[in-house]
């Protein structure tokens, strides 16, 4: 009888590691930013888009109140059937009011490419080949100018996406992307308002502020219409139907949030501003060199193409490798590691990375206060390592620095070469001091190694 053979091991795949070709994934699965994506990267969003969910549900409800209980009841309270116009006009407009939403909410503003490493400093040329690449870099300035239209601007330095921001870009500290012509981040939809869906949040505003108008008023038809038919008074007619009171209150507490906001970005355009601008640098205060008069500032916005996305976060791209596979290279190494100098061989050191640097400097200061503080250790390991110095070698002194290193467990790697030392470092203590050899020359010994 033979022995039942393993099976054989599978092959290997060529798009493994082991091959060295990396891995690609789409642009969106690498994304740096905080954006939340949909339907495979063709839709993205902000970090807060569940937002977007109350925003529709603030919107939808009302306005099935309204058809359900005021547009179903003036059918036939106008001649022609012109009734029916209420009710269908009501559904078209928050239809359109909906799609901008999305299209507000649901496209790129305008997000600019990180770079994947900083810009090289081109105004320090000389100092760049004085360094030879062994001293670091000169630091990039923090801003620049730019003239526009005869007016100086500053452009700023993002460490994040280390770039220079183009002009009127900023970024946005809740998505962690610098934003073209940056806007604000608008909670409501969920996403930053900047170039790419400016146009489509004001239609939004707008068209939103038309909605509540209109619900608003046509629910007062309502009310008239049973004054009217009934011959009593408003308050008699407002009892009779408290869903058209309710759409009253509700259309006039909204009318002032998002009238507001039309009445203001329409100010801003009108002056080519944005909102950040507007409450960062006060145009009112000095001149404004993007503005081109009223007409052209509305033609900008409105009457211009939208520039295409600089992301497609639908391609493919390296798939980066994450720091717990960068450190696997570190911690396979075996911590067994030995290193023979002269007769004396270090064994058990550990072997820090470049992540531990920080780390072993603070250990070095807060040492070295703790070793100023104790003059007793101080003068004792001086001496002891002279001693060592002088009559071991290099490889004793070697042995004894790594042992200071070690300071923080408050305790000393005292090999048996060192312990054989120890009397020799007595006796010359004592011949240095002229005193006699026996029990002080113990007295000595113990002492050190007390301190030890």
């Amino acid at each position: 009888m033979y022995a039942m053979q393993p099976p054989p091991p599978p092959p290997e795949n060529p798009d493994s590691e082991a091959t060295g070709a990396p891995s690609l994934v789409r642009t969106y699965h690498a994304w740096k930013g905080n954006n939340v994506f949909f339907l495979q990267g063709r839709l993205i969003f902000g970090p807060d888009v569940k937002s977007i969910f109350i925003s529709i549900f603030l919107i939808i409800t009302p306005i099935a109140v309204f058809c359900a209980f005021v547009a179903r009841k003036l059918l036939d309270d106008f001649p022609h059937h012109s009734g029916l116009s209420i009710l269908i006009i009501v559904i078209v407009h928050t239809l359109f009011v909906l799609i901008t939403l999305v299209l507000t909410s649901g496209r790129d503003p305008g997000i600019v490419p990180r770079n994947a490493y900083p810009p090289e400093p081109d105004d320090h040329p000389a100092i760049a080949n004085m360094n030879n690449g062994q001293s670091p870099r000169p630091r990039l300035p923090r801003t620049k100018d730019v003239i526009v239209n005869g007016i100086p601007v500053k452009i700023k330095y993002c460490d994040t996406c280390m770039l220079y921001r183009p002009l009127r870009c900023s970024h946005c500290s809740v998505c962690d992307n610098c934003v073209e012509r940056f806007d604000h981040h608008c909670p409501w939809v969920g996403q930053c308002i900047g170039l790419r869906n400016y146009r489509f949040y004001y239609i939004f505003v707008f068209s939103a502020t038309l909605l509540c108008l209109y619900v608003h008023g046509f629910s007062w038809v309502y009310i008239k219409r049973i004054m009217d038919s009934e011959e009593i008074s408003i308050w008699k007619a407002m009892t009779k139907t408290p869903a058209s009171v309710a759409l009253i209150i509700y259309t006039f507490v909204c009318v002032w949030f998002v009238g507001g906001l039309t009445v203001f970005h329409t100010y801003l355009i009108s002056t080519n501003q944005s909102t950040y601008e507007n409450f960062r640098y006060r145009y009112d205060r000095q001149i404004n060199p993007y503005n081109r008069g009223i007409a052209a500032n509305f033609k900008e916005v409105f009457c211009t193409s939208i520039p295409p996305s600089k992301n497609n976060f639908r391609s493919k791209v390296p798939k980066e490798p994450s720091d717990s596979s960068q450190r696997v290279g570190v911690q396979s190494l075996s911590p067994m590691m030995r290193k023979t100098t002269g007769n004396v061989e270090l064994v058990g050191r550990p072997v820090y990375n470049e992540s531990d640097e920080e780390e072993s400097d603070y250990r070095d200061r807060l040492t070295n206060e703790e070793l100023s503080k104790d003059s007793g250790l101080t003068d004792m390991s001086t001496d002891l390592s002279r001693t060592i110095r002088t009559e071991g070698g290099e490889g004793q002194d070697i042995l004894f620095l790594h042992s200071l290193g070690e300071r923080t467990s408050r305790k000393w790697d005292i090999t048996p070469e060192v312990l054989d030392r120890v009397p020799e470092v007595g006796e010359s203590n004592c011949a240095a001091s002229d005193c006699s050899s026996g029990p002080s020359g113990n007295s000595t010994k113990a002492a050190a190694l007390h301190s030890a």
